[in-house]
């Protein structure tokens, strides 16, 4: 059975309909995902419970006027940039100007979810790291992570030096999120490795490890 609604937009429809239609084309851990990048800016004790139609709510309330613009700016993040072409949202010509998913110009993009909510303690400029390679971003992680899939939890051990008890607890505050427990994992690994959090140190780390070679291949082109 095709998408009911392919074409909608702003033109053809309410804010508050293709809001829902953007949460109701996500996967579930998509969704999830999405939840995670929002939880520095909507209260935590309704976001976690939330379902599609009560998430549509609350993000026009707290972003009123600029709901389609936060919701462009992190599905730039998971990514998912065919979403913002499909339902037309704010910045559609851009992400169509990219279609490799993530440009690596290390700039701080229109309509980014830290300038709509007033910041995040994730600067989104990429500094050079160690040998002139660019800092691994949030959006990098995410996509490694993705990759990683359920070998999240030996990769953190054998790989990157991480202790089994904070991999259990990571794993305890995501329950059945494979993808943000790995995303976890390689923030503690960047936030650790510091000026040396680039894709080649990444790689070389993670060389020892049977992993499917397109974790390799991403880490190549970032």
């Amino acid at each position: 059975m095709g998408d009911p609604s392919p074409q909608l937009g702003p033109a053809a429809a309410t804010e508050r309909e293709v809001l829902l239609e953007v949460q109701r084309a996500l996967s579930e851990e998509q969704f999830q995902a999405f939840k995670y990048f929002l939880e520095e800016r909507l209260p935590l004790s309704r976001l976690q419970p939330a379902t599609r139609p009560e998430l549509c709510a609350m993000l026009l309330q707290h972003f009123p006027g600029r709901a389609l613009h936060v919701v462009a700016a992190i599905l730039r993040l998971l990514p998912r940039r065919d979403l913002i072409a499909r339902f037309r949202l704010p910045g559609e010509d851009a992400a169509a100007a990219v279609p490799g998913e993530v440009a690596g110009s290390g700039s701080r993009e229109a309509g980014d979810p830290r300038d709509v909510a007033g910041g995040s303690p994730d600067a989104v400029t990429e500094p050079a790291g160690c040998g002139g390679g660019r800092l691994l971003s949030e959006r990098d992680l995410l996509r490694v992570a993705q990759l990683l899939g359920h070998e999240w939890q030996e990769v953190g051990v054998l790989c990157l030096g991480l202790r089994r008890c904070r991999l259990e607890q990571i794993r305890e505050n995501n329950p059945h999120r494979t993808a943000l427990c790995g995303f976890e994992m390689l923030r503690e690994w960047r936030q650790r490795a510091g000026a040396a959090a680039t894709a080649a140190h990444l790689r070389d780390c993670l060389s020892p490890a049977q992993l499917d070679p397109e974790v390799f291949a991403l880490l190549e082109q970032l």
